[in-house]
C-alpha cells in the first residue's frame, strides 16, 4: 500500500527533513504521515484511524488531545510564555517539582529539570561525577551501563547504552563498561519477572575487580529496558545491584524515562520492582509527551553535598542547566498530566488490567514459529521475531508496515515488535490489536 498519494508535501520538502531514528530513504519513497490525534487513535493523511499501540513513543499514556492538558497549556501561554531558566524562576516549576516528588521514592526529593530524556541522562552522569569530586573522591569518573540498555542519543547516553546499532558509528565515547543483559537462556516467554538470570548481577563484581571501585562513579540501568524490546529484570537482580553498589560506594542510577508515572502499574519502576536507586531520570510521560520535558530526581544527600560546598551564597553550586529547563508550558502540561494520573488512579488501572494484557500478548506465542520470545510487565510487551535472510530487523519492519496498513501503530526495533498501549485502553482495543498481530505474523511468515 502506498501512502504518498494524499501527501501535500513535495519531494523537495520531504528531502529537506533528515528524520530521527528513521530509514529516511524508504520513508521518503512511501511516507506515513499523521494528520491528527484524539483519544487512542491517530488519523493519517488518507483519513484512516490508526490505533496508537505504543502510546506515541512511550509518551502518551493518557491518550491524545486531552482537554485538561490542552487548557492548562493555553492558559499558561497566555500568561507566561517563557521565563529565564537561570537566576530567576516561576511558580509552576516549584509546584511541578513538588508534584513529581509525590511519585518518587521518599528519599529522592530534589528535582532538576531538563528538556528531554537524553538531557536527563547527561545531567545524572555529570552530577554523579561532580558529586564524587565534592566528596574528595575525584578519581571516581567511570560509568557502568548494560548490554541492550538505551539511555538517549547524547554522547553520554550512547556511551553507557548497550545497543550496538546506536554505538558503532560514533567511535569512542565516555569511559564506560557494560554489564551483560538479563535475557538468559531458559527465560523465554516469561510472564513478568523471570526466575532465571538474577546471577548476571554478579558481573558487576567482576567489573569492580577489574577497574576498582575508587574509579567508578555510577551504575546506570533501566529498571525495565524498553527500547531493546521490553527486557524485564529477573527476580532479585535489581536488589543485588543495589547491594553491590552500597558495598562499594557506587551510585545507582535508574533510567525511568519509560517506566516512570504509571506504565509499570506503579508510580515508578523503582516502586514496581521494590528497589530504590540514588538518582532517577525521567521524561516522556511527565507531560504526556505534549511539551518536551525531562527531569532528574536526586537523593537529598546528593543535593545537600552541593549546597554545603557551594561557596558564597550567591555562587552557583552546580554550573549546569538548559535554556528550556522548567519551561513554563512544559510545567503547566506536567502538572495537568500528573494530576490526571493521580485523580483518575491510572497507575492502579494499569496494575489491575495488566493480567488481561499479559494473557493477550502471550496468546501470540503459538501464532507463528517466527515468534521466539515474548516478555511483558505492566502495560508493555516485547516480541522477538526470528531473523530472515540473516537480517534481524527485516521481519519486524515488514510486520510494522503491515500493521500500519491494517490501522495499528506498533514499534519495530532490532529483532523486536514493541507494544505499549495507553493507560485507558479498553479490552476490545487490546483484542483488536492482538488479533491483527496474529494475522500479520502468518502473512509475513
Amino acid at each position: 500500500m502506498s501512502h504518498i498519494s494524499k501527501s501535500r508535501l513535495t519531494q523537495k520538502q520531504l528531502d529537506a527533513h533528515w528524520m530521527a531514528y528513521t530509514g529516511n530513504r524508504q520513508f521518503k519513497q512511501d511516507p506515513r504521515l499523521i494528520e491528527s490525534a484524539a483519544g487512542h487513535y491517530y488519523t493519517d493523511a488518507d483519513g484512516r484511524k490508526i490505533f496508537d499501540g505504543l502510546s506515541g513513543l512511550w509518551t502518551c499514556g493518557l491518550g491524545h488531545n486531552v482537554q485538561q492538558i490542552n487548557e492548562a497549556i493555553t492558559k499558561q501561554v497566555n500568561t507566561l510564555d517563557y521565563s529565564p531558566a537561570f537566576q530567576f524562576g516561576h511558580e509552576k516549576s516549584f509546584l511541578l517539582a513538588e508534584k513529581i516528588t509525590e511519585f518518587m521514592p521518599q528519599e529522592l526529593n530534589r528535582i532538576f529539570f531538563t528538556g528531554s530524556g537524553s538531557e536527563s541522562v547527561d545531567t545524572a552522569l555529570k552530577v554523579a561525577r561532580a558529586y564524587w569530586r565534592k566528596k574528595g573522591k575525584g578519581t571516581k569518573t567511570k560509568f557502568i551501563g548494560r548490554a541492550k540498555g538505551y539511555h538517549g542519543a547524547g554522547i553520554s547516553g550512547f556511551s553507557v547504552g548497550g545497543i550496538p546499532a546506536n554505538r558503532t558509528l560514533y567511535g569512542q565515547g565516555l569511559d564506560s563498561y557494560h554489564l551483560p543483559h538479563t535475557q538468559a537462556p531458559g527465560s523465554e516467554f516469561s510472564k513478568g519477572m523471570s526466575d532465571i538470570g538474577s546471577e548476571r548481577a554478579e558481573a558487576l563484581l567482576d567489573l569492580i575487580t577489574m577497574h576498582d571501585a575508587s574509579n567508578i562513579a555510577a551504575v546506570i540501568v533501566e529498571p525495565m529496558s524498553g527500547s531493546a524490546g521490553v527486557i524485564v529484570p529477573p527476580k532479585g537482580y535489581l536488589d543485588r545491584l543495589r547491594e553491590i553498589c552500597d558495598q562499594h560506594d557506587i551510585l545507582l542510577i535508574f533510567d525511568e524515562v519509560i517506566t516512570a508515572f504509571g506504565r509499570m502499574g506503579a508510580r515508578t519502576g523503582s516502586e514496581a520492582f521494590g528497589v530504590t536507586p540514588d538518582i532517577i531520570t525521567m521524561a516522556k510521560q511527565v507531560t504526556n509527551g505534549i511539551v518536551p520535558m525531562g527531569a532528574v530526581a536526586f537523593k537529598q544527600e546528593i543535593y545537600d553535598t552541593f549546597m554545603e560546598t557551594g561557596g558564597a551564597e550567591h555562587m552557583l553550586e552546580l554550573p549546569h542547566g538548559y535554556t528550556y529547563s522548567a519551561h513554563p508550558l512544559a510545567c503547566a502540561a506536567g502538572l495537568a498530566s500528573l494530576n490526571l494520573i493521580q485523580t483518575e488512579q491510572l497507575a492502579e488501572r494499569v496494575k489491575e488490567m495488566s493480567g488481561n494484557w499479559e494473557y493477550a500478548v502471550h496468546s501470540l506465542r503459538d501464532a507463528d514459529p517466527m515468534v521466539t520470545d515474548i516478555r511483558n510487565y505492566g502495560f508493555a510487551a516485547g516480541i522477538t521475531i526470528a531473523s530472515l535472510d540473516g537480517d534481524a530487523s527485516k521481519r519486524p519492519f515488514q510486520i510494522a508496515m503491515s500493521m500500519w496498513d491494517k490501522g495499528f501503530y506498533v514499534r519495530y526495533g532490532g529483532d523486536t515488535i514493541q507494544l505499549a498501549p495507553p493507560f485507558t485502553v479498553e479490552q476490545s482495543e487490546i483484542d483488536s490489536l492482538i488479533n491483527a498481530l496474529a494475522e500479520t505474523f502468518k502473512e509475513v511468515s
